[in-house]
């Protein structure tokens, strides 16, 4: 088995953990309305704990397939990239990066800032599985869907959206193989322009200077060479919204979104789940409004004192 076919078949695999639970957690059911308005806010702070069983929960699930046991095994790295990786005979190692994503949340937080130099083999893919709780908001989180895209096209679709020099910029991290593994940089990071107009069309006449692809972004050695000119001469501030997936404009990923978001959850839609949870002001019509929805599809009632003390 070669990588490629180790990734389809392990995409393949992944594929079908939609609806898959997780037994080791459990969120008791709200007592009361008020209780469960204020579970509504909260829940999604428990994506960092589900990411984490789900990265323990994929390797496990992908060493129980029968296509891989005598080529070796997968393990999870933490840290490290990817996510999981297979270790054995296939060469390259194929592997995964694994996004967890609460779709009653904001927006898609997870953040991909990995070079493409990492992905030019082509041996890494990205899985991003949306989850929810089985009840909405309590129950048994499951997988709600899972989506497999190719690792380099998410790296490049991020720098092609990105980077317009001179006023955004990619830059790849430097060169840290030598280095010892926990301190080696695999980050791009993104870069916003600060300087002053007069500075801004002096640096335009410089990117215009590198020839008609000037633009065109490059991980290469010698056109960051040219980025990091840039930043040496004129003020740019980091960026710390940079790679947001909610925020790369990928089209598989734009397609699963769109996808989650059409889902029937309780017997509506999680947009409109979304809409009707989301924001931080809640007047009363909200709150209402919330309590109604939660009351109907959720079946959440004020428990009597006696009940609650048994």
């Amino acid at each position: 088995m070669d990588t490629r076919r180790a990734l389809q078949v392990a995409s393949n695999h992944l594929l079908t953990l939609a609806g898959h639970s997780f037994d080791v957690l459990d969120i008791s059911k709200p007592i009361s309305l008020d209780a469960a308005l204020n579970l509504a806010k909260v829940i999604s702070k428990l994506s960092p704990l589900l990411g984490n069983l789900i990265e323990f929960n994929t390797v496990e699930f992908l060493n129980k397939q029968p296509e891989f046991g005598s080529f070796g095994a997968w393990i999870r790295q933490d840290p490290g990239f990817p996510d999981a990786v297979f270790r054995g005979s296939i060469d390259p190692a194929p592997g995964f990066e694994i996004k967890a994503w609460f779709p009653l949340a904001t927006e898609l937080t997870a953040r991909f800032r990995d070079s493409q130099n990492h992905f030019l083999g082509e041996q890494t893919n990205v899985c991003m599985v949306a989850w929810l709780p089985g009840h909405l908001i309590y129950g048994k989180p499951y997988i709600l869907d899972v989506v497999v895209v190719s690792g380099y096209s998410v790296a490049k679709a991020r720098d092609e959206h990105y980077h317009r020099p001179p006023d955004y910029l990619v830059l790849e991290p430097q060169d840290t193989r030598t280095r010892t593994r926990n301190l080696q940089q695999t980050n791009t990071t993104g870069h916003k322009w600060q300087g002053s107009p007069a500075e801004f069309t002096e640096a335009q006449k410089i990117v215009e200077s590198w020839g008609e692809d000037g633009n065109k972004y490059k991980p290469t050695t010698e056109y960051q060479s040219l980025l990091r000119e840039l930043t040496s001469r004129f003020t740019y501030r980091l960026d710390t919204n940079y790679a947001k997936v909610d925020r790369i404009v990928h089209p598989e990923i734009e397609a699963f979104k769109t996808k989650v978001y059409n889902t029937d959850v309780n017997g509506m839609s999680v947009r409109k789940w979304l809409r009707l949870l989301g924001g931080k002001k809640r007047n009363k019509e909200k709150v209402a409004l919330i309590k109604a929805a939660l009351e109907e599809r959720l079946q959440i009632r004020e428990e009597g004192v006696g009940k609650l003390l048994a």
